[in-house]
């Protein structure tokens, strides 16, 4: 199973092994520790009565019995020290039979000691540590990989909640998680909380979006008889101001529709071959404007002619309404490139795409900024992507690249 070793499935595989590791250590400390007492403190016992029969035959025989020492070397230092001082007393350490526990006191003048063997016993405890090892390590192998399991699952739980809240961010607002209810489960209730929060989002922008239509439908009745009233006004400098105002309106309410249209998905291309650098250079005509188009590599593309005249012309637009001459349009392939020399496009608007009714920066200018956002509508319509970029030299760039189907 491959884990990313800052994943939080790694840290909570590591975390089990880690407390799995850290119990059985505990566990196997805190046993042997209980057992080595217990061997001891037996040893200690059976050592003191055996010195206690050992005093008891020296004192009526004056010579030790079988097992019993005097003044014998190998009595530890410090226990040696009290039976001199007229103690009894027992310490462990090597003897005659190896590793044990030694008991002594004073007799006449002279240390009179007995040891007890504990080869055995450590036997027994060097025995019971290694099986206290080996179950460990089996807990750990059991444990670990449950532990990893669990992680997995969790892990894959947060990433499908993040990926959904991703797609709900990138615009798909019907994107849910649909996590079952469970009590005490923290992370049913973060899906829970990011479901609710997509289709309260999703019910207000749909909300903003029925307006915006509605709004448009109703101006554009009452429009109509005002353009054609400001047909009838008498020549005049008044007149054609009034024409050119009422002519913007009437713009800017037939982009609201094409909003709308675009936000409900009601649009639907309509895709015939085209040579890509005869359209371009028909598109940049209609608009009127000044820009130079630049054919570098021809490609015939399947596409919507509709369509792309508007993406064309709009970008041609807003790089004369915001930015400075001389505007470019570069054909290269199925790309199509639209710059200008102004100030380019300020950093909100390359973060998070073209905004309506904002412009983003002083520098290039108001308007509404219907213009961009319509482009990249009919962008996705038509199956291309729409991208935004400053050029190193300054401008800015909006560059078109069409699907090129075999």
């Amino acid at each position: 199973m491959h884990m990313r070793w800052q994943s939080l499935r790694w840290k909570i595989a590591a975390l089990v092994a880690a407390s799995a590791c850290a119990v059985a250590v505990s566990i196997g400390a805190l046993v042997h520790q209980a057992t080595q007492a217990r061997y001891f403190d037996q040893a200690r016992e059976a050592a003191q009565q055996r010195l206690n029969v050992a005093v008891s035959v020296y004192s009526q025989t004056g010579k030790p019995m079988a097992g019993a020492h005097l003044d014998s070397p190998q009595v530890p230092y410090g226990l040696r020290e009290l039976a001199r001082h007229g103690r009894q007393g027992t310490d462990s350490g090597d003897g005659p039979n190896g590793p044990g526990m030694w008991a002594a006191r004073q007799v006449g003048g002279r240390v009179l000691s007995v040891h007890i063997g504990m080869s055995g016993d450590m036997r027994n405890l060097a025995a019971l540590d290694t099986s206290m090892a080996l179950a460990g390590l089996l807990v750990v192998a059991v444990v670990v990989p449950v532990g990893a399991l669990s992680a997995n699952r969790l892990g894959r739980r947060l990433r499908y909640a993040a990926a959904t809240a991703r797609r709900i961010a990138g615009g798909d607002l019907d994107a849910r998680i649909h996590a079952a209810r469970r009590s005490e489960d923290e992370i049913a209730e973060i899906s829970a909380a990011v479901d609710s929060m997509a289709a309260a989002l999703q019910q207000r922008l749909c909300s903003e979006q029925r307006f915006t239509a509605d709004v448009a439908h109703e101006l554009r009745t009452p429009l109509t008889g005002l353009v054609t009233s400001a047909e009838l006004l008498p020549p005049g400098q008044a007149a054609g101001y009034v024409q050119d105002r009422v002519q913007v309106l009437r713009t800017l309410v037939e982009d609201l529709l094409e909003i709308s249209r675009l936000d409900a998905g009601a649009e639907r291309a309509d895709l015939a071959p085209c040579p890509l650098g005869e359209l371009v250079e028909e598109c940049v005509r209609r608009t009127g404007l000044a820009a130079e188009v630049l054919v570098v590599g021809d490609a015939r593309v399947d596409t919507d002619p509709r369509r792309l005249d508007r993406i064309v012309a709009n970008l041609v637009v807003n790089a004369h309404r915001h930015g400075r001459p001389p505007v470019t349009v570069t054909v290269d392939g199925a790309v199509i490139t639209v710059r200008d020399h102004g100030p380019g496009f300020p950093a909100a608007l390359l973060a998070d795409g073209p905004q309506r009714f904002r412009t983003g920066a002083r520098e290039r200018g108001r308007g509404h900024g219907l213009g961009l956002t319509i482009a990249l509508g009919q962008a996705h319509v038509i199956d291309a992507v729409l991208t935004f970029s400053n050029a190193p030299d300054g401008g800015a760039a909006g560059a078109l690249r069409l699907p090129i189907h075999d």
